[in-house]
């Protein structure tokens, strides 16, 4: 399996994303999209930072148990109740994602939702990765 990460200079430098990313491997493995549910279905965490901490980690548990690991991930899409403040605090969610995933980032997007599944649910993110 391999991923390249293309980002082309005449466009504007990505910071937290890949422009695009090729992937050539043989399994490919779409992720549902993550809330901050704990084990018991609730919602944690009160702020868009903590939430968004436990929806990548469910991600990731997700991708680990159909044997992938954050490296494997081509696209993420995240989706924000407030876009505003997601932007507002991308520093902080950029260090979760990097404690978390590191940094060979996907390609992404983060899109502004009215509402998630969850009333209480500030982000969700789902993806795909490619794997051998």
């Amino acid at each position: 399996m391999s991923l390249e990460r293309v980002n082309p200079s005449e466009l504007s430098p990505p910071t937290g994303f890949s422009h695009a990313v090729t992937a050539t491997g043989s399994r490919l493995v779409f992720l549902a999209g993550q809330t901050a549910l704990d084990g018991d279905g609730r919602v944690v965490g009160e702020t868009l930072p903590e939430q968004f901490e436990t929806a990548l980690g469910n991600l990731l548990a997700a991708l680990k148990a159909a044997g992938g690991t954050p490296a494997d991930l081509a696209r993420v899409t995240v989706y924000a109740t407030d876009v505003a403040d997601y932007r507002a605090r991308a520093s902080e969610l950029g260090r979760v994602w990097r404690r978390l995933a590191g940094r060979d980032y996907p390609a992404m997007a983060v899109v502004g939702v009215v509402r998630l599944w969850d009333e209480q649910a500030l982000v969700e993110l789902d993806g795909f990765a490619v794997l051998n």
